[in-house]
Order: structure tokens, then sequence, then C-alpha cells
């Protein structure tokens, strides 16, 4: 049996009928904060909690590709998603640029961190 029917054509309706609803302009938002999330987690900003410290998360490696792609989609979706909806993203996006920066033991040259080829030098 598929996957596709062992879910009931109702159920798929419904979940069709849902995004159906959903402003473009939410869907984008909310992937890209999905994207700002994993990325500062990556960039060892997660909270410390009782199973351990949030710096343990670490791994710059994967915050680059995380910050990069976000840096593309923000910059794509902010033609089309407005001044008012983008600009929160943008300093998210560079909110994160800054701390990727700052976590760095060896320092990108300007112009050659994360996402700044899609966003220009952070400074």
């Amino acid at each position: 049996m598929s996957s596709e029917e062992s879910v009931p054509a109702e159920a798929i309706a419904d979940v069709t009928r849902d995004i159906a609803e959903v402003p473009a302009v939410e869907v984008i938002t909310s992937s890209a904060v999905h994207l700002m999330s994993a990325a500062a987690v990556k960039c060892g900003l997660a909270e410390d909690t009782a199973e351990g410290r949030g710096a343990d998360l670490q791994d710059l490696d994967e915050a680059r590709k995380l910050i990069t792609a976000l840096a593309g989609f923000v910059t794509g979706a902010a033609t089309v998603i407005g001044d008012h909806h983008a600009r929160p993203l943008r300093d998210g996006l560079r909110s994160l640029q800054l701390a990727f920066r700052e976590a760095s033991e060896i320092p990108d040259a300007p112009g050659e961190g994360p996402g700044e080829k899609f966003t220009g030098p952070v400074r």
C-alpha cells in the first residue's frame, strides 16, 4: 500500500484547503523565521537548557549555509512582500550575519560572509 493510499482523500483535501487560505506573505515570513531560528542555533545562540549549553550546538559551516539561503530568500521575496514585511526579515538577517562574524575565529573578508553576495557587506 502506498503512502498516498494510507491517507484518506478527505484529509488531503482539508490540508489543501487550509494551505490555499494562507496568504503568501505569511508562508514566506514563516519560512524565513524557520531559517532564522535554525541559523541562530547553528551560530551558537540557542538558550542554555538543563540538557546543555546553547553554545555547544554551534556549527558555523551549517550556519553559513542557512544564512546564505536566508539572504537569497529574503532578498528575492522583498520585492513582492513589500517593505513593511521585508524590513524585519532584513534586520533579522543582518543580526545573524553579524553574529556569525562575531562567532568566527577567522573572519571573512568584507563582502565574503554568509549571504553577503545577496546583501552586500555587513558591518
